[in-house]
């Protein structure tokens, strides 16, 4: 174990709680040194989903948070919920530190594998600008890759009701669509948790946010030191 290691603190930055125990999985068994710090604000997905709020006030309060983070000493801030990309970007620019929207990371193992992806989502407001993200990211790499993207709805409530078996299983029985993709992704951080049932079903090989994004804040951070 390394100083560096020892001493990373990585604000987690939430806008549901759904999403905090996928992602302490994923540091626990790739990265457990790192010192992991939680940051929560579920009216950010309230707010969004009514549509009655109007985004720049979405991104100031995103960018309200992640200046706590550097407050209080982040060596990394790592966003959880996907429906929030341009609100992130704008707060990357104001920051010191690496910054990572939910989903950058495992966009690009997705991209680099090309062919025919495909994308399960469990919360439908976080589709638009997902697909958006994931083209602009194929346009800069030139690469060449098809994103085809399936909403399970009722597996994130399920969720939210402390279902995890039917969160999963809905997830399962969702993706049989997919069937001939080289690599589904799950999009939401919660829904990590039925790759291991995505995987059963289709053979495949199934990305998540979680995973993808620890590996990449730990080369940003440790790897290249």
């Amino acid at each position: 174990m390394s100083s560096a290691e020892t001493s990373t603190r990585i604000v987690l930055i939430h806008a549901t709680t759904v999403s905090i125990t996928p992602i302490k999985v994923a540091f626990e068994f790739q990265w457990p040194e790192a010192e992991t710090i939680n940051l929560v604000d579920d009216s950010l997905s309230i707010d969004l989903n009514s549509g009655t709020v109007d985004y720049r006030q979405i991104e100031e309060r995103i960018l309200g948070l992640a200046k706590y983070g550097e407050r209080i000493g982040a060596a990394g801030i790592l966003f959880t919920c996907s429906a929030f990309g341009q609100a992130i970007d704008k707060a990357k620019t104001q920051l010191p530190m690496p910054v990572l929207k939910p989903n950058e990371a495992m966009f690009e193992e997705a991209i680099r594998r090309g062919g025919k992806i495909g994308m399960i989502a469990t919360f439908g407001p976080s589709i638009p600008s997902m697909e958006k993200e994931f083209y602009v990211m194929v346009e800069k790499q030139n690469a060449s890759a098809q994103l085809d993207s399936i909403l399970v709805e009722d597996a994130m409530a399920a969720l939210g009701h402390g279902d995890l078996e039917t969160h999963n299983r809905l997830i399962r029985e969702a993706s049989a669509v997919l069937a001939g993709y080289g690599t589904v992704m799950l999009a939401q951080f919660s829904a990590s948790q039925a790759a291991g049932d995505v995987e059963a079903e289709l053979g495949c090989t199934v990305l998540t946010s979680p995973h993808s994004a620890v590996k990449k804040l730990h080369g940003q951070l440790v790897d290249r030191k």
